[in-house]
């Protein structure tokens, strides 16, 4: 297999700009075997692999769960140079790997996978609500920490990261594949919260809220919001209840996925 050693090259040049958020319309770029297993496992569509010569031979191995994107031959054994044909895998040099990379140490493989919109029906008991959350980090962070939690998925509303970015899907570490993830417009979303039952929970340090220990909601989703500017106003005038943690130290203020990660495991 020949070795694109050019950053020029053509299908080099179309997915580096997968690393830009305008153009990612219908694919996206994720970095690492660790990533691109989970989205095998998904089902999600690989469209296309960047490897490095010398971890090829671990190519296999990261897709060894999906049955289908490997060829079988005659005798019903896996052929490995079928299945990565089958995959348009890409070999290249480190140079052309670190120009589609957005880390500063890529593991050596980079796959384009194909955009899969989904869906939430609100029929689940917890739901996370992500509100102009800017910075990729938390949001990439709470995402995660929704999963481990068990929330049955993340709306995102307003200017949220975009989760197709480098920096969310690493802080997601694959997170995304295993609970939708969806944005929604306010109005809308606020609509079907109460149309299905569910409690709104909204994180503020208003007079009026309450301590988060002393919730006992059983179906809620919970609303963070902006690092600086916290949650707006349109979503507190459509709170069921409003929450905060108490702070007996004398720092102002928590990050906000710390305080996620506070709030999802004890409410």
């Amino acid at each position: 297999m020949e070795i694109i050693t050019s950053k020029d090259n053509k299908k080099v040049k179309e997915a580096r700009k997968l690393l830009t958020k305008k153009y990612r319309k219908n694919s996206y770029l994720i970095e690492g075997f660790h990533l691109l297993e989970e989205a095998v496992k998904a089902g999600s569509e690989i469209l296309q692999v960047f490897v490095e010569e010398e971890k090829f031979d671990k190519l296999p191995s990261a897709l060894r769960f999906d049955l289908r994107l490997q060829s079988l031959s005659e005798n019903g054994q896996r052929n490995e140079v079928e299945m990565t044909e089958k995959l348009s895998v890409n070999m290249v040099s480190r140079e052309v790997l670190k120009s589609l990379a957005d880390s500063d140490s890529p593991q050596g493989i980079i796959a384009e996978v194909k955009k899969c919109e989904a869906e939430i029906d609100f029929s689940g008991s917890k739901y996370l609500v992500l509100e102009n959350v800017q910075d990729p980090g938390n949001v990439g962070t709470m995402i995660r920490t929704a999963d481990a939690a068990g929330f049955s998925g993340v709306i995102l509303l307003g200017n949220t990261a975009d989760i197709y970015s480098s920096k969310v899907m690493r802080s997601m570490q694959g997170s995304n594949f295993h609970l939708p993830v969806i944005q929604m417009e306010p109005g809308l979303l606020f609509g079907q919260l109460k149309k299905a039952g569910l409690s709104v929970l909204i994180t503020t340090l208003s007079a009026n809220s309450v301590s988060y220990q002393s919730v006992k909601a059983r179906r809620f989703a919970l609303v963070m919001g902006n690092e600086g500017a916290g949650v707006s106003e349109e979503a507190v005038n459509q709170a069921d209840i409003l929450v905060h943690i108490d702070m007996p130290g004398q720092a102002e203020s928590l990050n906000v996925a710390v305080a996620a990660g506070i709030l999802m495991f004890s409410l």
